[in-house]
């Protein structure tokens, strides 16, 4: 039976939808770039708007990056290029991205439930933790999301919807792949292809799926999509394709701690952590799905039923567990790999959650879960980045450092030097000028020169330098484990 809302709720829950988007949106730039993940895709992106290689992200000028194709890095730039280079457009695209994934949800809701439905799934969506991190976040999943999602979305509409529309359908199936392809390669297509087979098998609609699917046009559009720039980043950087295939898509979810990660640390987990990650991802509504699941398991053996057998949402609930199954084995997993699955989640959950008939509050039951949720989420979200900001600053990027670095340089030649270490997020926001030296042997000639530099060093470390050196250094500031320091002129 379809879901029936009061005009009441229809009312409060657009609203609240309006609401939890425009606190994204007015929150892009409140807070800086953070080290690492955030930093490094900004940074990458910066430097391709600066240097005009728009072919190959660089992780460092002149060093190419081959973890992950160029949509995200390409996204951000242009942002970059048209509102300036700045916490703002390079979150831009991220939003917009989780957008379009939040209106395929509405749409695949509408085409199977009606608008009270899709606006249901819209609300759960939108309120749910990692989607709205990921909305105002530097990363590559949300472009993944939304290239799995409108695959999903694609094949169930041309497999089981109206005929008019299935060719079209067809053909954003293949387009979904392409874009999962250019955001984060092959595990694209796992994501999407591994639940679409299960499915098919399970409820026998291989026939429908052969013969409903653009299955020339489509695979020879995806191809013209995604097979130019493999080629030509191949020839551009060689042994890109083997680190990036091999290395990135075997060796990094097989070997824990992955020591042949080339632009940081592999992230080793005990396996089965991604099913933790999903139940923080999936807050809140991960608490009533999983109580949901008990209580059916428990008293409603027909609900567990109708999630095995009814096509839709034994689908939904393919799609969801995606994400998990591919990675429970793996030991490098962060809680951003489940986001590919949260659509589908917020989906089921609207199928099977949902207010009663017969409930006769002005907002019923779970109506008023969903709008205290969303209240909460953008209210905390506005109060932790006012609270927390300093921190952000100061301790998880530097940009409080290089700002106070400008101030004190006062247009002179003076530049910034780190020894040993140096975040990304200090690249970021002194434009690409912050130096980064090996040891106190390659900081001497920055020292012996007329020009009183700026130095930056871990506390740590600092019992490391030389007598002679320390005496010449005065400090700044203490930004986290740095400290920025200056130079005595000569």
């Amino acid at each position: 039976m379809a879901l029936a809302l009061t005009a009441r709720e229809r009312r409060w829950l657009a609203l609240l939808v309006v609401l939890v988007v425009g606190v994204r949106l007015a929150t892009l730039g409140a807070y800086p770039v953070m080290d690492t993940t955030e930093a490094r895709y900004a940074e990458i992106a910066r430097k391709m708007l600066e240097t005009g290689d728009w072919l190959i992200p660089q992780f460092d000028y002149g060093v190419p990056f081959w973890g992950k194709p160029p949509l995200s890095t390409w996204l951000s730039a242009v942002s970059m290029a048209a509102f300036g280079v700045g916490e703002f457009s390079a979150r831009l695209p991220s939003l917009l991205l989780m957008l379009g994934c939040g209106a395929l949800v509405h749409r695949l809701g509408a085409t199977r439930g009606g608008r009270d439905e899709a606006l249901w799934a819209l609300a759960l969506f939108a309120t749910t933790a990692l989607a709205f991190v990921a909305a105002g976040a530097v990363m590559t999943d949300a472009a993944l999301a939304l290239g799995t999602t409108l695959a999903m979305a694609g094949f169930w509409v041309a497999v089981d919807g109206p005929a008019s529309g299935r060719r079209a359908a067809g053909l954003a199936f293949f387009v979904g792949l392409a874009v999962g392809l250019m955001a984060k390669g092959p595990v694209a297509l796992v994501l999407a292809l591994v639940p679409i087979g299960a499915w098919t098998l399970w409820t026998r609609r291989w026939r429908a799926a052969w013969t409903r699917l653009p299955w020339l046009a489509g695979p020879l559009l995806a191809a013209a999509l995604v097979v130019p720039w493999y080629w030509a980043a191949e020839r551009a950087s060689p042994g890109f394709l083997d680190y990036f295939l091999v290395g990135e898509h075997w060796k990094r979810f097989v070997e824990p701690g992955w020591k042949g990660d080339l632009y940081g640390a592999a992230h080793a987990r005990p396996r089965g952590m991604i099913w933790l990650f999903w139940v923080a991802a999936a807050l809140p509504w991960s608490v009533p799905a999983l109580g949901w699941l008990a209580r059916a398991a428990l008293s409603r053996r027909d609900a567990l039923r109708t999630l095995a057998t009814d096509g839709w949402q034994s689908y939904l609930l393919l799609w969801t567990l995606a994400p998990m199954l591919f990675f429970t084995l793996s030991g490098n997993v962060l809680w951003t790999y489940v986001l590919p699955g949260l659509p589908a989640f917020a989906l089921l959950l609207a199928a099977v959650w949902r207010p009663r008939e017969g409930d006769t509050r002005p907002l019923r039951a779970p109506a008023r879960h969903v709008v205290a949720a969303g209240l909460v989420l953008s209210v905390a979200s506005v109060a932790g980045i006012a609270l927390l900001q300093q921190r952000f600053e100061n301790v998880l990027s530097h940009k409080a450092l290089v700002r106070m670095y400008e101030a004190q340089r006062a247009g002179s030649g003076a530049r910034l030097v780190y020894v040993a270490h140096a975040p990304i997020s200090s690249a970021f926001y002194s434009q690409g000028k912050a130096i980064r030296v090996g040891d106190v042997a390659a900081l001497r000639p920055y020292l012996d020169d007329a020009e009183a530099d700026f130095i930056v060093v871990r506390q740590a470390d600092i019992g490391t330098l030389p007598a002679d050196v320390r005496a010449r250094l005065t400090l700044l500031g203490e930004f986290g484990e740095f400290r920025l320091l200056r130079e005595a002129p000569r």
